[in-house]
């Protein structure tokens, strides 16, 4: 069940919010003030967060780049079109003017869930964001390169199942020209040695006379 965190002190609009989206088949955490959504934010990790800009103590711009890896919509009544076009260049995934048409908001809300869930990937204690180019074990980020997220995603996909080498480029091939037959296999020793760095584990393995696969 998707985690909806509402951050808006009007309560009535609050109240609505969270009434629609429980009938949705959402979750709902609340929070009336920007102070009060990094004390929620420290205890849980929402998969959609819907930021009101006008709020007391801190506000929703001032909130926003304190939000990691989670998707943003805000929905406010500024209507400034260089304050949408600010927001959006710093962290917001979509901007929804007050008032909203709900059938309209629960559309845009189902397309960023659909976004996230294609581009985070979990196995094991490792996610993959490769939407950001970035993986990430317990609060360590580790740095790839498209290529090298291209090639884990793959094999993230298909967790139990070796994914042969042909396979492997010809899927990557149109995003990641530079990947060759014979650079692949340095490509999965770079993304093994940056995984174990973090905590001495590893996390893809060879399969003779296949490919790759991720190690259970």
């Amino acid at each position: 069940m998707p985690h909806i965190l509402i951050v808006d002190d009007d309560l009535h609009i609050g109240n609505l919010l969270e009434e629609t989206l429980n009938a949705e088949g959402y979750s709902v955490s609340r929070a009336f003030s920007g102070t009060d959504a990094l004390e929620v934010l420290s205890k849980e990790k929402p998969d959609l967060i819907l930021l009101d800009l006008m709020l007391p103590n801190l506000s929703g711009e001032e909130l926003l780049p304190k939000i990691k890896d989670i998707p943003v919509i805000v929905v406010s009544a500024k209507i400034d079109v260089a304050n949408k076009v600010d927001l959006l260049l710093g962290g917001a995934v979509d901007y929804v003017t007050k008032p909203f048409d709900m059938r309209e908001l629960l559309a845009r809300i189902a397309v960023q869930l659909r976004k996230n869930n294609e581009n985070e990937l979990k196995f094991r204690e490792l996610t993959l964001f490769s939407d950001i180019l970035t993986a990430k074990i317990a609060n360590t980020e580790i740095h790839l390169t498209r290529t090298e997220c291209a090639i884990l995603k793959l094999l993230m996909q298909n967790p139990r199942n070796p994914v042969g080498k042909s396979t492997i480029l010809d899927k990557i091939s149109l995003d990641t020209p530079d990947c060759t037959e014979r650079s692949l296999k340095q490509h999965i020793s770079n993304i093994r040695k940056k995984l174990q760095t973090v905590n001495g584990e590893d996390y893809i393995e060879a399969v003779y006379g296949i490919g790759f696969k991720m190690k259970s």
